[in-house]
């Protein structure tokens, strides 16, 4: 199901909204749960997609991050050189990890935490169940390496935590880079 769903069957026009910035109080909100089929959650999903496509390097951007303290997020891990499993672009409501295992830790980055990075041990393998805008029935996704990270670092902000509160302590946070 996940696989014929696309952006395009929101049937509305997305808009690129301001990402918000730690310590904003949106951020340490545990997300509501949504209506999948809600017109105003159905725009929100719309404009997820449209802002993390505007945003480079942006592979993930959840509701808390424009301001919005709801459970939803979108996601498209297909260009990023580390990611194995993809299942192309999404928006995932209500989301909850069923499985998880073998953690790993790795770097992580984040628009709302835009000067740093940080060490974060997460799981490599998961599956998590949500539903996709527009629709009631519940999808089960199945995933490895970069996605299950991003996933993770997604349902993570909808639950009010950033990859800060996830690092082993201010010896795990670094300065980021700026490619030029």
């Amino acid at each position: 199901m996940i696989a014929s769903w696309s952006p395009k069957l929101l049937d509305v026009e997305g808009q690129v909204l301001e990402v918000v910035r730690a310590p904003h109080p949106v951020l340490a909100t545990e997300g509501a749960s949504v209506d999948p089929l809600d017109p105003s959650v159905i725009q929100l999903a719309a404009d997820l997609v449209a802002t993390m496509r505007v945003s480079p390097g942006c592979v993930g951007l959840a509701a808390p991050q424009v301001g919005v303290a709801a459970q939803m997020f979108s996601l498209d891990v297909t260009d990023h050189p580390k990611t194995r499993t993809c299942h192309g672009v999404f928006v995932l409501c209500n989301a909850v990890v069923v499985e998880a295992s073998r953690n790993e830790k790795a770097r992580e980055g984040c628009m709302s935490v835009p000067d740093f990075t940080g060490d974060v041990k997460r799981a490599t393998r998961l599956t998590v169940r949500g539903v996709l805008p527009g629709t009631t029935d519940p999808v089960t996704i199945t995933t490895n390496a970069f996605e299950a990270r991003a996933l993770q670092h997604e349902i993570d902000h909808c639950d009010g935590k950033l990859f800060l509160d996830r690092v082993a302590g201010a010896h795990a946070v670094y300065p980021r880079k700026n490619y030029q």
